[in-house]
């Protein structure tokens, strides 16, 4: 099977080691023998949404998030319609303020999103930061990150994590976190999400199946160093969250 994967502004929304997420999710798809492409989309490039499989934007500072939608906004109309068609989507850190529908500034400016979700990012002066444990409806298993923003998020009608045991959440602590309707999954936890949480891995290769109609193949690849290095950080995680 081809897979296209589309990367929005690798250049500009790079921080934490992002773009992880993108060579986890290539290499994941590879192991189970799909042809996959990366196209990396730069401001005043070009690109068909129509026949991407899998579109990804990683974190960056909030300056440049800024500057990243001033291109962003070109691709309203297309990507809410494959977002609608169930294609697979994955926005990370800052990158998850744009696609709501307005992001304020904490000069007191502010700029329109994408309009993909109705919420609202109102950026502050106090950053948030520190490690999160929390839970989605998608798997039984825990999802584990780490976050560091300064905004709070409001109108987030379906979150992708219900609820945290350890960290801030959109905008309160333990409250819920990140953003997930059909098959686009947001959270601002920062760095590669995909390679800390193997079952968010196999979650988003299955929705990118799913959008061809097929199931993901039975054989699937294990990556035993992934899932050390997760049993290792969600049991530490764990522990700190029931000390609390």
């Amino acid at each position: 099977m081809d897979v296209r994967i589309i990367h929005f502004y690798p250049d500009l929304m790079s921080l934490y080691g992002s773009y992880a997420n993108v060579l986890a999710l290539k290499r994941y798809l590879e192991r189970l023998d799909c042809d996959v492409t990366v196209e990396p989309v730069l401001p005043g490039g070009g690109t068909d949404i129509a026949k991407g499989d899998f579109f990804y934007m990683g974190a960056g500072a909030e300056r440049s998030a800024k500057a990243a939608m001033e291109d962003f906004a070109r691709y309203a109309e297309p990507l809410k319609a494959a977002a609608g068609d169930c294609a697979a989507m994955l926005f990370a850190g800052t990158a998850m303020d744009l696609l709501g529908r307005t992001v304020k500034e904490a000069d007191g400016s502010a700029y329109e999103g994408l309009g993909l979700a109705s919420f609202t990012t109102e950026h502050g002066r106090r950053r948030i930061v520190g490690d999160v444990y929390g839970r989605t409806d998608l798997y039984p298993e825990a999802v584990v990150g780490f976050m560091n923003k300064c905004g709070t998020v409001t109108g987030v009608e379906t979150p992708l994590l219900t609820g945290l045991d350890l960290g801030f959440g959109n905008e309160k602590e333990r409250g819920p976190e990140g953003f997930h309707w059909k098959n686009v999954f947001a959270s601002q936890l920062t760095g590669p999400l995909l390679v800390k949480n193997p079952k968010l891995l196999e979650t988003v290769a299955a929705a990118i199946y799913a959008r061809r109609g097929k199931p993901l193949p039975v054989d699937r690849p294990l990556d035993r160093w992934a899932e050390q290095a997760y049993a290792v950080t969600e049991e530490q995680l764990r522990l700190r969250a029931q000390a609390k």
